[in-house]
Parts: structure tokens; sequence; C-alpha cells
């Protein structure tokens, strides 16, 4: 199975990720991600990554132990309310996981984080990337709005403490 895992990393492309998230689909998820946090007082980082390295593959680094890593690595636990959420798209691997701070503890579930999880993930089998990822930005606007409402944001505190647009890995 690990030889498999290996053979779709080596075969996966940057070239192909940026085939399916062109500029105009980056463009389309950052003007979602900017609508939806107009909405509640939450961050939204998207990140999506081609492929891992053979030795991340051959420790046997899960899916989510690599968004937990892209999670710390831009940051996206330095909110004011701890209420920042990646979304994070693996192609190679076709995974999409969600990794939310510490102040979402008690009051999301794992199994509606899930659930865009796999909402996404059903996008993006059909081959609808832009559809999914939109659709994913607007399930966690829901939640995030939920628990985080505009007003939560105090006067004081950036607007935007996240950028919205997409990062490419």
């Amino acid at each position: 199975m690990q030889v498999g895992r290996l053979i779709r990393h080596a075969a996966a492309t940057h070239w192909r990720t940026r085939m399916l998230f062109p500029g105009t689909t980056q463009d389309a998820i950052e003007k979602a991600i900017t609508g939806v946090e107009s909405t509640h007082a939450g961050e939204i980082r998207f990140a999506v990554e081609t492929s891992l390295t053979p030795l991340h593959i051959l420790n046997g680094l899960s899916p989510r132990a690599r968004a937990l890593d892209v999670f710390a690595y831009l940051r996206v636990w330095d909110t004011q309310h701890n209420n920042g959420v990646l979304i994070y798209v693996q192609l190679a691997d076709r995974v999409v996981e969600i990794v939310a701070d510490r102040g979402f503890e008690g009051r999301v579930s794992p199994a509606e984080w899930e659930a865009v999880c796999r909402l996404m993930e059903e996008h993006f089998r059909a081959g609808r990337f832009e559809a999914g990822s939109i659709a994913g930005v607007d399930a966690i606007g829901d939640l995030l709005g939920r628990h985080f409402p505009p007003n939560f944001r105090s006067a004081s505190q950036s607007h935007n403490q996240l950028p919205d647009r997409p990062t490419l890995l």
C-alpha cells in the first residue's frame, strides 16, 4: 500500500495543481472567503498541497498530521480569539482535512467538520474543484457564524487577521 502511495505522490505535479486551481479559481475562493468572513468573526485559510516528499510517505505521515503541520506553518493559530480554521486539500492522496483552532473546542463536533470534508471531496471526485472549494468555504462560514457572530469581534481586532488568498504548497 505504501508503494502505491509513493507512486501517486511521485506522479503528482505542480502543473496539474495549477490546472485544477488556476488563478480564476483561486480568485473565486478568495472572494468566497472574504464574503463569508463578513458574516462572522472567524478566520479561514485555504491550502492546497500537490504531494508529500518520499521521506514523509516512508515515515507514514498521514494527511491529518500534515494538515496540522500546515496549520502551524501558516500560523492559522495566530488569531485573537483562537478561531482560525484551515481547509487543507491534499491532491495526491485525494483528501480534504479541516483543522480548527482551540476556540472551537466543544462548539463544533468532529462530525460537522467531517461532513464539510466529505462534501468537498464529493465535488472534487466529479472534477468540480472550484464549486467544491466554494461549497466548503460556505459550509464552514455557516459553522463559524453560529459560534463566532460578527459582534464577537472587538473594535480593536483587525477585520481580517489571516490572508484570504489560497496557498498552493
